[in-house]
């Protein structure tokens, strides 16, 4: 770092402890600290407070091994400029060195910081640093963001996350999900009604919004938003306000939005699904969440934490020998996390050895549903879907199909998809949701605007 940023063209002084650093501090010498966490005197973070109360204009970049959330979380409270987790790139280290000498003063002030144990959001691998970054930059801001992530990857949990270490977390985290609410209810849910204003109105009632005043409100599934409901929302965002259902007053609100999806928005644009004006005052600032197969280096952390929470709620304590790991860290876990916790919880329940091998991994994995399927290659839906595509572009001369292709296709492989899955758990939508990696209140919906039929089968 020394070299790289002599020919970068700054002048470095250099310490291995606290103390030097905090003697430079004092005497008023250099314009920027760049410190790790661990050091052999005093933890780089408890710097922070102390060099930002006698050296305000100064800003602070810390770098650390320890690559969880709550590092990032407490560097950003107690003030550091930028957290860079190792191992990071030089060029990305002069880079912030760059913008953090031509910014102003860094005014967000310390905190207390918070314990690993409570934060919601766990893994040290590169793709949740990113995520880890981006939520501690956005947790001291109001700024609207749109999480996208499949199914079960814990959009929810970043919300949440972004509420709870964030300055309105003393008031009020309310969460809806559009997929989950019919869809003419929507709009009153959101907004309120006024008594009368539809059959069945027979008072007054309070909206999400106004549930969620000071605080933040979590639009889930937010594709999935009716058409006339985005053009409330886009109002609220634009002028900060929204009238009631049946009402005429118009009601000042001061609430952060988060809106999620595991939906393609753009592809919904394209199709007049969603509103483009409403996607970018959404999507001011993006967070994606990974899949846990993009992230499988935090299969034993998310395991780890959810054997304690099963312990916490009164099953014997487990733990997973280094084999039964390292088997779920190859499986493909299509459910994401919320796979991963189901899994883990059913051996807690199932199994009463203190410690579980592989050979119980097998048998779950076998016996639970979650056989690892055959990939897509060779003579499988790949290649039996390409003749069926060839055919109907060729039946259209030299012209090209209508638009909607992609929408088309798929849905006319979901819907025998859904259809079998339904068929093979005799019905139980529950089960079948977990087989296919959706969220059941996506399921049902999918149900529904596929005109699918349900019924249980005979046992």
């Amino acid at each position: 770092m020394n070299q790289a940023l002599g020919r970068a063209g700054y002048e470095v002084r250099t310490t291995g402890n606290a103390a030097t650093l905090w003697k430079w501090v004092s005497n008023g010498e250099g314009n920027l600290v760049i410190t790790d966490v661990v050091m052999p005197d005093e933890n780089g973070l408890d710097l922070i407070p102390r060099i930002k109360k006698i050296r305000p204009e100064i800003h602070v970049i810390v770098m650390s091994a320890q690559n969880t959330l709550m590092t990032a979380v407490n560097a950003t409270q107690r003030g550091a400029f930028e957290y860079l987790p190792k191992p990071f790139d030089l060029n990305e280290l002069i880079n912030v060195v760059k913008r953090a000498l031509a910014s102003a003063a860094d005014n967000v002030r310390g905190d207390d910081g918070v314990q690993e144990e409570s934060l919601p959001l766990i893994g040290r691998s590169a793709a949740m640093q990113d995520v880890y970054r981006s939520l501690a930059r956005l947790m001291n801001t109001d700024l609207t963001v749109l999480i996208t992530g499949e199914s079960g990857t814990g959009k929810e949990l970043a919300a949440r996350a972004l509420h709870e270490y964030g300055r309105r977390k003393n008031r009020p985290f309310v969460a809806i999900n559009m997929a989950a609410i019919p869809r003419e209810l929507i709009e009153s849910e959101l907004f309120g009604h006024e008594k009368g204003s539809f059959t069945g109105a027979t008072a007054r009632a309070h909206g999400r919004f106004e549930q969620a005043e000071g605080g933040t409100l979590f639009l889930d599934e937010i594709g999935d938003m009716p058409p006339d409901a985005q053009t409330r929302l886009l109002r609220v965002l634009q002028e900060g306000e929204y009238t009631t259902v049946g009402g005429r007053s118009a009601i000042k609100t001061n609430v952060r939005i988060i809106a999620a999806t595991h939906r393609d928005l753009t592809q919904l644009i394209r199709q007049g699904l969603f509103r483009e004006d409403l996607y970018y005052r959404l999507n001011v600032v993006p967070v994606r969440m990974p899949p846990l197969r993009e992230r499988r280096q935090d299969v034993p952390d998310l395991v780890r934490r959810f054997l304690s929470q099963c312990a916490d709620e009164g099953l014997p304590w487990k733990m997973l020998d280094d084999a039964a790991l390292e088997r779920l860290k190859e499986y493909s876990w299509p459910g994401n996390v919320r796979e991963l916790e189901n899994f883990v919880r059913r051996l807690a329940a199932l199994y009463s050895q203190e410690t579980i091998g592989v050979d119980a991994i097998e048998a779950e994995l076998m016996g639970g549903g979650a056989v690892e399927p055959p990939p897509l290659t060779g003579n499988g839906i790949s290649d039996a879907v390409e003749p069926h595509l060839r055919e109907y572009f060729s039946a259209h001369g030299t012209g090209l199909p209508p638009p909607g292709l992609y929408e088309r296709v798929l849905r006319e492989i979901e819907r025998p998809l859904i259809s079998l899955t339904l068929s093979a758990t005799r019905g139980n939508q529950l089960r079948a949701a977990h087989l296919l990696g959706l969220n059941r209140n996506t399921l049902r919906k999918k149900i529904r605007d596929l005109n699918i039929p349900v019924m249980r089968t005979p046992k």
